[in-house]
Order: C-alpha cells, then structure tokens, then sequence
C-alpha cells in the first residue's frame, strides 16, 4: 500500500499513516513475539473465577485490537485472537502516563501484544490488567464499526479478510470447514483407503460431464484441460492393484456460478475393489453421519430454518419413480420419445434435440423432482444416457447402477458400480462422441488409454464423489458456495 493511495482520500487513514511513520523512526516493529496464551484457553482455564477476582497469574497475550474504551484513569480494550476475545485491562495507575496514553493512541484493528495478571472486574469480566504492551503491526485502515457488507456475500467474499475479523459466523464457517475436511480423511483412512494424487493438467477432461477449462502448455506445445473429475485416474489406480483410493482435491469445470456451483471447488472422490452401489451407500451413510458429529456434534441440524437428520438410513427411491410421481403419469426409458418430449413442454422443462429418453427424464427430474426433496435419499438407478462410466443395472439394460444423494434440493453425493467391461465402456464412448459431434460440448470425450487400462481387468468396483463444499454449506448453514469457500471465483472490480 503506497502512502498517496492511502492518505490521498481518508482523513483516517492519513492519521494512521502519520503513526505508522513515527513508529519506523522510533525502530519499527518487531519480528516475532513469544505469546504464551489464548484467549479461549484463558477463558476455559478461569470460567469459574468470582468477580473482583486477582489469580496472581501473568500471561502474554497477542491479537488485533477490535476496540478502546476509555473511563477516565482506566481504559479497556477488546483482543482478538484466532480463538477468540478477551478483555484487556488498562490502569493509568499500572503503567504511568506516558504508556497510558500511548495505549488510547493505538487504533481499532491494530496487532499489540500485552503481558499482566488474569484478573476479573466486579461486573465478573474475565480480563488481563496490563502492566506492558507491544505494538505489533498498524492498522493503516479503520475497521467498519457496522460494516454494511455483512450481510452482502459479494462484499464479504471479496475481503475475506476483513470478513473474518469482524465477523463471527465467517471465523465459524472456516472452522466448520476444516473439521469436514479431517473428519472426510479421518473417515477414509479408516476404512483402509489410501490418498493419492492425479493429475489436474491432462489432455483430455474426463471422469464427468461437464465444460473444462483449457490452457496451453508451450515447451510441449500441448493444449490441456483442467480436470473435471479424478475418476478415470483413480480407477486406472485400482486396475493396478490399489483397491481401496481416494483423492481430496481441486476440481474444475467451466459453468455457470450461483448459489450451489463454483467453477474451482473441492470434491473426494474414492473407488473400493470388489464392492457395488449399495456399499457405496453404505459407506456414504456413515461417513456424512460421522462428519456431522464431528463438525457440529449432532446429526440432528438445522438448515435455513428447517430441522434435517442426517442419522442412517436413508430414503432410497428409483429416478424413474419419482419422475412418474411428479408428473402423475407412469413414465420410464421405455416410454416413447416425443410423449416424453410432450410431458417436458407441458411443465416447461427445455431439452436439447439431441436428448433421447434418458436425457429427457433426468431433465425432468432435475426440474421437478430434485428440487423438492428435503430428507437425505439416494435417487438410485439413471438412465444409461446420462451415466457413461456407471455399471448396466443387474435387472434393467436401459439403466445403471448410480445415485445421487439428495439433501434439501441439492445433490451431495454421486455414485456408481462402476463399468468395467471395456467393449461397453468404448461404445459408450462411441455415443458420448457422436453427442458431441451433434453439438453437445459436455458430451464425455474418448478416453483410449483408459479403455486399454479395463482390458487389463476393473474388478467390480464401486465409486463415489462427494461435493466437500456443498457439504460444508449444509453442516454450516449456508446458503451460498461463496460463503464456504474462502477466496471463490470472483468478477474482477471495476
């Protein structure tokens, strides 16, 4: 921050910079700063301490100050550190005059370090009465004493920074987010899975359907994209040998955003030797049930107002059933095309002219169906059409053995018994090119090495992908991506 952009408009600023000036010319700040305590484990250590209390106890602590208020020969102030507040107790009697009114020239938002007894005041305020303090980095910007944008999560996601000062919920939210991530690795771990790493710069996007993101590497000359999916790696890894991986990773793909899609979001994705879909739900079941108690410690939750359980079992109903539901008419892939197409216009519910039966349904049940599920259920058995990598259904050739799990209107959870004969998995392929060539540019492209891989021998396999963030959005109780994601994917200010 240069000093003309910082002075040149706020008076504040320009105070501040003033300061920050004649702190260089006394020495400038230190470089490092021995703490010996947080303000939670202080309040945890002397929640049972009695008004008017003296402990004897000196502490060093260090934070951003978020606030002076001064009362005549006292003065208090608010420390916040990363695991959270405490009172500091400021006595002109304790530190002298010159020291006393340096602590009322500091400013909310600076880093001060403080060292003196635990005490509490006779309101029963736990807090340190100061006896030294240390600037340690100026605040050249003053804090929002009501910032606006907090409840604008355009204007928080874009100062993430300022967001997490000044706002608990974001500090939880981040916080949530780290617990689901260890608890998910925990989980696998346990289960004798193994984390591994696959390539996000590949020449082909595979694994899903979706629009990559392309770019050029030069010394090879070699356009690439952005993976999409990890899972023709992972399951390459299986045919290897590795029966049990998964990979927790950046996955990008090239759509719109809105309140449940960014284009960089995080997705686990793991594949397990000798099992099938219902194991797949299975272990979903336990997983999301064991990552809720330790995120939030119960499976009972509240989402946007509304009670959920996330307590095994779940609901199970077929796509086909719900579609025939919703639209008071049996219908399935055998139904014919243009009585499909017409139940689709009827409801309004756009498809391409490339959609076959398949595409039609899952439209259909994208539109009406998905949205109003609230109670976790696995949508099992999609229509080939839309599965190019899940396994035929045992009872059915028009489907396959995938699902979905639905929670409050949004998937969570993607599933197969993976397909691991490879004549079937090239004419899939064969399909999904000749989508493409038709004009579908999320078709899957032919991936030859990975078809040459299942030659070698899949076993039965069964695979899954969880949405990290969308989970977290649901054990946080958020309703947008951006505000689980710390720096999300952004239109540059103007």
């Amino acid at each position: 921050m240069s000093e003309e952009t910082t002075a040149s408009d706020d008076p504040l600023v320009a105070a501040r910079m003033a300061k920050h000036r004649d702190v260089l010319r006394a020495g400038g700040y230190p470089y490092r700063f021995e703490r010996t305590d947080l303000a939670a484990a202080l309040a945890e250590r002397y929640a049972d301490l009695a008004p008017a209390a003296e402990t004897g106890d000196v502490v060093i602590v260090a934070g951003r100050l978020m606030n002076v208020r001064e009362m005549g020969a006292l003065a208090f102030g608010v420390l916040q550190d990363g695991s959270g507040r405490i009172q500091l107790f400021v006595s002109n009697d304790v530190l002298g005059d010159d020291d006393f009114r340096g602590f009322l020239d500091l400013d909310s938002g600076d880093w001060i370090g403080a060292s003196g007894e635990v005490i509490t005041t006779k309101k029963g305020e736990l807090s340190v009465r100061v006896e030294s303090y240390t600037l340690l980095a100026k605040s050249l910007r003053p804090l929002p004493e009501k910032w606006h944008g907090l409840k604008d999560v355009e204007a928080r996601s874009r100062r993430r920074y300022l967001d997490l000062m000044v706002n608990q919920h974001a500090r939880d939210t981040a916080l949530t987010r780290v617990a689901v991530v260890s608890e998910l690795r925990r989980q696998f771990e346990l289960r004798g899975f193994v984390e591994v790493e696959t390539p996000i710069l590949s020449p082909q996007a595979t694994g899903a359907i979706a629009r990559p993101f392309i770019t050029h590497h030069n010394a090879l000359d070699l356009e690439l994209r952005l993976r999409i999916a990890s899972e023709l790696y992972l399951k390459r890894l299986v045919v290897g040998g590795m029966e049990r991986v998964y990979e927790l990773g950046k996955t990008f793909r090239n759509e719109g955003v809105d309140a449940t899609h960014n284009p960089e979001f995080t997705m686990l994705e793991a594949y397990q030797a000798l099992a099938d879909y219902e194991d797949m739900m299975e272990l979903i079941e336990v997983v999301f049930a064991a990552v809720a108690e330790a995120s939030v410690g119960s499976t009972s939750i509240r989402y946007q107002g509304r009670e959920l359980s996330l307590e095994p079992p779940y609901r199970r109903a077929r796509l086909t059933d719900l579609v025939s539901e919703a639209v008071g008419e049996e219908v399935s892939t055998a139904t014919p095309l243009e009585r499909l197409r017409t139940v689709a216009q009827g409801r309004g519910v756009e498809v391409g002219d490339e959609a076959g039966p398949g595409r039609v349904l899952f439209a259909l049940y994208e539109a009406l169906v998905e949205p109003e599920i609230w109670e976790p259920t696995f949508v099992v058995d999609y229509p080939k059409e839309v599965s190019p990598l899940a396994r035929e259904h045992r009872d059915d050739p028009e489907l396959t053995e995938r699902f979905e799990l639905v929670i409050a209107g949004s998937e969570y959870a993607n599933a197969f018994s993976e397909l691991n004969d490879p004549v079937d998995q090239l004419d899939r392929f064969k399909a999904q090119a000749a989508a493409r060539a038709g004009g579908d540019d999320q078709a899957h492209p032919i991936d030859e090495d990975y078809v040459r891989a299942l030659e070698y021998g899949l076993p039965p396999t069964g695979g899954l992908g969880i949405g990290v963030d969308r989970l977290v959005m649901l054990l946080a109780d958020r309703e947008h991506i951006r505000e689980v994601i710390l720096f999300p994917t952004m239109r540059p200010e103007s």
